[in-house]
């Protein structure tokens, strides 16, 4: 335990608590730091094994969706923190499930606003994605509606304790829908199946994506979109990595995907800038703040953050490594 650390002594509402971000976050909270954590979801059972592997001195088992306001808001009465990680985040689910998917990602992102002002939380962080950037299909359109719910969410809480921001980030190693476990599935079958071979992407561990939202809640004033200097990686070589020799067979890039991704785009690196190996995208409209945007040395004119143009690839042995 740590007193300088972000959660020394606090009480965290985590929504989404049972999702694999959900998972790592509370592990390493109840590790490193003298806190108790409101996990809150909508899936009992899941919440049931969180219990058996956590118990109950620490941690609070909260049934409720975010969809639902006034429990939001109960459930936020007291907490120092929130941070939001619960979405639905597959992309079919939500091209087939639209209003399903904008009654989560998007009315449910404009409670967490409203449950965190009506209750006094300091703090809240929300969780976006590359997808949210430039979308193509309506996961990420809900994302970047989400975005800029919580940023401009700091306009309504002028006067207020309460400092609004997000984290994005890219693919999440082994999490739940990523390709990985589709990957070692077909391994045993004995071909993959690879939409693209020109397909690079985003690449961060579970581990790195809660140091960041740590990162955030430690370092915002308000209306930042912080985004990690994470590597990317090709499709191919972590097919290689994962199954190597195993035959692939090219099918085309599916509905709604793209080729490569981008977390920041040229537009947002005019007001963006890097501290600590972080990007911090400051909110372009900031009347909340009144010591100062966050410092940081500026980008060059015309400066991207995609996967493709990346200056840090991982190698074929670096994924074995990740993925093992």
């Amino acid at each position: 335990m740590s007193p300088d650390h972000p959660l020394e002594g606090k009480v965290v509402l985590l929504t989404g608590g049972t999702g694999s971000f959900g998972g790592a976050f509370l592990q390493k909270a109840l590790r490193e730091a003298d806190c108790v954590v409101r996990v809150f979801s909508r899936d009992e059972y899941k919440q049931s094994e969180l219990r058996e592997r956590h118990g109950e001195e620490r941690v609070r088992y909260m049934v409720g969706d975010i969809r639902d306001r006034e429990r939001l808001t109960r459930a936020a009465r007291g907490a120092d923190v929130i941070v939001h990680a619960a979405a639905m985040k597959q992309v079919p689910a939500c091209e087939y499930n639209p209003f399903e998917a904008v009654q989560t990602n998007v009315i449910g992102a404009e409670n967490v606003v409203s449950a965190a002002i009506d209750a006094g939380v300091p703090r809240v962080v929300a969780l976006s994605t590359d997808k949210a950037v430039n979308p193509i299909n309506l996961y990420g359109a809900t994302k970047l509606c989400a975005e800029k719910i919580i940023v401009q969410g700091n306009t309504y809480a002028v006067g207020e304790s309460t400092r609004l921001c997000c984290v994005r980030y890219g693919n999440v190693v082994a999490s739940r829908g990523s390709v990985v476990p589709l990957f070692e599935r077909q391994r045993e079958a004995g071909e993959l199946s690879i939409t693209d071979e020109r397909m690079t992407r985003f690449w961060i561990t579970l581990e790195q994506a809660v140091e960041n939202v740590l990162y955030a809640v430690e370092h915002t004033r308000g209306g930042e979109v912080f985004v990690p200097r994470i590597p990317s990686m090709r499709v191919v070589d972590l097919a290689e990595a994962i199954a190597p020799g195993v035959d692939r067979r090219v099918i085309g890039i599916r509905a709604g995907e793209k080729l490569h991704e981008i977390l920041v785009t040229s537009d947002e690196a005019r007001h963006t800038v890097v501290r600590d190996h972080v990007f911090t995208v400051l909110p372009e409209h900031h009347g909340w703040i009144q010591d100062g945007l966050p410092s940081g040395e500026p980008l060059e004119e015309g400066f991207s953050f995609s996967s493709d143009t990346n200056d840090r690839f991982l190698d074929v042995e670096e994924l074995r490594a990740l993925v093992s």
